[in-house]
């Protein structure tokens, strides 16, 4: 493993054992990179290099574009996505993979919670990268369904993965009550498409199991 830092994001690199293999960016709340990567390689999954990124600002460097707390506590979303995500394709990408064995074979984009709304996210803002994983993904952010059916991604992917928790859908907020329907119209707009996708779910809330369900849509895209 090697890292470096950049504007305050720690971005650390886990390299494949060799060139031409696949590159997955995860964008990360803590720096969850090394359990997720050991997580992949105990699964099995194929050879494949991770970049993790960490020191986020979550709620601003993950949100396409302002709205307000959900809760009275909580923090705003202040829409600095477009930012961060030219900051990780100009700056972290190419440093990144001056550190991989050689020219990857393809980039996916992955992530959880927000991240995962990220991921999805980055498609229509940028061509880099050819596969994504939204796991337990923040699509009630408000609009973003809207956003997805009315614009065009940069390029089609070659497939996309959707995960949730069985009971994420099960809480007082009327507006991340909708993240299981708009979760399954999303997943189903882009099938409709002709796009490689799927829908898993998994037990439990929203907290639970957060790195084996990432490494299971990780290794769902290595292995199409």
């Amino acid at each position: 493993m090697t890292s470096f830092t950049v504007e305050k994001k720690n971005v650390s690199i886990f390299p494949a054992a060799g060139p031409d293999r696949p590159v997955i960016y995860l964008n990360t709340f803590e720096e969850e990179g090394r359990q997720i990567y050991e997580l992949a390689q105990a699964a099995g999954c194929p050879d494949f290099s991770l970049v993790a990124v960490s020191g986020l600002a979550w709620n601003h460097d993950l949100s396409p574009w302002e709205t307000p707390s959900l809760t009275s506590a909580g923090e705003p979303f202040t829409g600095g996505g477009e930012t961060y995500l030219s900051l990780l394709t100009d700056t972290i990408l190419p440093r990144a993979e001056e550190m991989l064995p050689g020219p990857a074979s393809w980039r996916g984009v992955a992530g959880y919670s927000l991240a995962g709304l990220f991921a999805v996210y980055s498609l229509y803002q940028t061509d880099r990268f050819t596969r994504g994983a939204s796991i337990s993904g923040s699509l009630w952010f408000p609009n973003i369904k809207e956003y997805i059916f009315s614009h065009k991604m940069k390029r089609r992917p070659d497939c996309l993965y959707f995960s949730l928790g069985d009971k994420e859908h099960k809480t007082r907020n009327p507006v991340m009550r909708a993240v299981r329907r708009n979760t399954e119209e999303i997943q189903a707009f882009y099938q409709a498409q002709g796009i490689g996708t799927v829908f898993q779910l998994n037990p439990g809330n929203h907290f639970q199991n957060a790195p084996e369900r990432t490494v299971r849509g990780i290794q769902w895209m290595l292995e199409r």
